[in-house]
């Protein structure tokens, strides 16, 4: 038999069947299924490129969506969280803070790492041909394999503690 008990448990904080928390959900899963979906087009296809007249119109085209899908998934992330219940013991100044100070460290790797790679680098113009000269291994590289995808998660980790 399996206890369920820790899951009955978690259930109850967590309400799976409010609209928006199922639209989060949903956001959250469509938006990397998209836009690697769309990028293993491209690189196959490379219809885009020819589209836009160029691969880096295409990849910029793509990079500009695939930023409205974040303000979309980040305000529905939003609003999910208003009308999900709240721990009583968590509801307090030293949760807020350290869920900001998460957001904080959180959105320095996110930034550094955009620095670092540049607008084609993180918006996957390797997938429109447009590659690096080398490997970047600076911050925060050199801390982390996927700054990027650690620094977004503690965002949202941070968010849902404030």
């Amino acid at each position: 038999q399996v206890d369920v008990a820790a899951m009955a448990r978690l259930f109850g904080y967590v309400d799976v069947t409010d609209t928006g928390f199922i639209v989060a959900v949903l956001s959250i899963a469509f938006n990397p299924l998209f836009w690697n979906v769309v990028a293993r087009w491209e690189h196959k296809t490379r219809v885009l490129s020819r589209v836009f007249g160029s691969p880096h119109a295409a990849c910029y085209c793509l990079g500009a969506v695939i930023l409205v899908l974040n303000c979309v998934r980040s305000h529905c992330f939003t609003e999910a969280m208003k009308s999900q219940p709240k721990l009583e013991g968590w509801d307090c100044h030293w949760t807020y803070y350290s869920g900001l100070a998460i957001s904080a460290v959180g959105t320095l790797f996110v930034i550094s790492s955009f620095l670092a790679l540049g607008f084609t680098g993180t918006f996957l113009g390797d997938y429109f041909g447009i590659l690096m000269e080398e490997k970047v291994t600076s911050f925060p590289f050199n801390i982390l394999d996927n700054p990027m995808y650690w620094g977004s998660t503690a965002i949202y980790l941070g968010w849902s503690l404030m």
